[in-house]
């Protein structure tokens, strides 16, 4: 038999406030099911598959938080952020609330794909090393990427305390200053000492997968979704 909750507490496991103010948001009937006001904080709904709306917004419950981002520059991979702002001023407060993170980081001038999530075994099964999660990165050097380069970055380069080199798992060139790198490791800074070690220097960098999650080309700069099941199937 499928479980019922109350709605004050489906509002507030979906980061709306204490019951308090999940209370409140309903007995003001801001709070709607099937797009019939509900002022009844009591009323018993099945979570798993409810779409519920907040001032005419719509909420599909979710028991955790997976989400892709699509990063700007300018933006901090970090709930503190010192410099810049965090990349979690761009999703909504109700998800602010949940303790959503992102899965590793990107430096704040490197765009592109970037998960987040309020699962910590998901966290750490996509950062965790041993699990050499996939990440392809595409790279716009300053100088042309001669053969040297690739081959170089494919037999691995010697970073500044690492005790052995570091090689891409894959690297290819699509244009003169433009190749597509994937990597297994999350070390600091990787992508641009590798490319420095190499003999070049990184102008731009985008990540665009994770695994075999890509970044969908209609997703804008800022812009966020839902991961879908097959994706999390998927990772």
């Amino acid at each position: 038999m499928a479980k019922l909750m109350q709605l004050e507490r489906i509002l507030q496991s979906q980061g709306f406030g204490t019951r308090k103010a999940c209370r409140a948001l309903i007995r003001f009937e801001r709070v709607s099911v099937a797009g019939v006001p509900v002022a009844d904080p009591f009323a018993e709904f099945t979570p798993d598959g409810l779409v519920f709306e907040v001032d005419g917004v719509a909420w599909p419950y979710r028991e955790k938080v997976y989400l892709m981002l699509n990063k700007p520059a300018g933006h901090e991979c970090s709930r503190a952020p010192k410099h810049h702002p965090s990349v979690l001023a761009l999703l909504p407060e109700p998800l602010r609330n949940r303790d959503v993170q992102p899965v590793g980081r990107l430096d704040e001038d490197t765009t592109g794909l970037l998960l987040l999530s309020d699962d910590g075994q998901f966290i750490h099964r996509l950062t965790s090393p041993k699990h050499k999660v996939a990440k392809v990165y595409e790279v716009t050097a300053k100088h042309l990427v001669d053969d040297g380069q690739i081959a170089a970055l494919l037999a691995g380069v010697l970073l500044h305390d690492e005790p052995e080199p570091i090689a891409a798992a894959a690297c290819t060139r699509v244009a003169e200053r433009v190749i597509r790198l994937t990597l297994v490791e999350g070390k600091y800074h990787q992508v641009k000492r590798m490319v420095a070690a190499a003999g070049n220097r990184v102008e731009a960098l985008k990540r665009i997968a994770v695994g075999p999650i890509r970044l969908p080309d209609d997703l804008p700069e800022g812009g966020w979704r839902w991961l879908e099941a097959a994706e999390l199937a998927d990772l």
